[in-house]
């Protein structure tokens, strides 16, 4: 398999970062989601609290990788051709899921940042991007959990038209972007 793009199919790299996103993605998720199971405070709850955020900065890591390869290599061509409003839809889902990978680890830094709390990441510390400012703090935690819901939606569409096109409208979407289908 070609590491780069061309017009027929994603290139090694472009399929990897995609594949590893998602998982990271559902790491993230689990992560805020499982710590719920365990008692407020405790060490375990805390654990998931920590993954959960250096998961999330990891996404920004990637998703800054991605964009570079996605603006590097072409976008193989879908076969058949879809309709324009197709085209026009899927560019918009793309564009959300790029402010979703980018506008989530961002906010959490931030509201991990106006609480005044470190900014753990696999033994750094980072830096606070504000100052301390609890009522922020508040508010962004409030526009990060609603946008981890909308991301859910996001995700699940982004999924659900990859299987249409693959068994309803039977072109390449999906096997453009599967590893090992030269």
């Amino acid at each position: 398999m070609n590491w780069r793009n061309n017009t027929d199919r994603y290139g090694s790299i472009s399929i990897s970062l995609h594949w590893i996103m998602l998982l990271l993605l559902i790491a993230v998720f689990a992560c805020i989601e499982l710590r719920g199971i365990f008692p407020k405070g405790s060490d375990p709850r805390e654990a998931m609290k920590i993954w959960h955020y250096m998961l999330g900065l990891s996404v920004l890591a990637l998703v800054s990788l991605r964009l570079a390869v996605h603006i590097i290599g072409p976008s193989p061509d879908i076969e058949p051709n879809p309709p324009k409003w197709q085209k026009l839809f899927a560019r918009v889902m793309h564009l959300a899921l790029y402010v979703f990978m980018i506008g989530m680890p961002l906010a959490g830094w931030l509201m991990l940042s106006a609480a005044g709390k470190p900014i753990p990441f696999f033994g750094l510390h980072l830096p606070a991007l504000i100052s301390e400012n609890e009522p922020l703090a508040k508010l962004i935690k409030e526009v990060h959990k609603t946008a981890g819901t909308v991301g859910y939606f996001l995700i699940g569409l982004h999924a659900a038209a990859a299987l249409f096109h693959h068994y309803i409208v039977k072109d390449n979407t999906l096997r453009r972007m599967l590893p090992g289908q030269d």
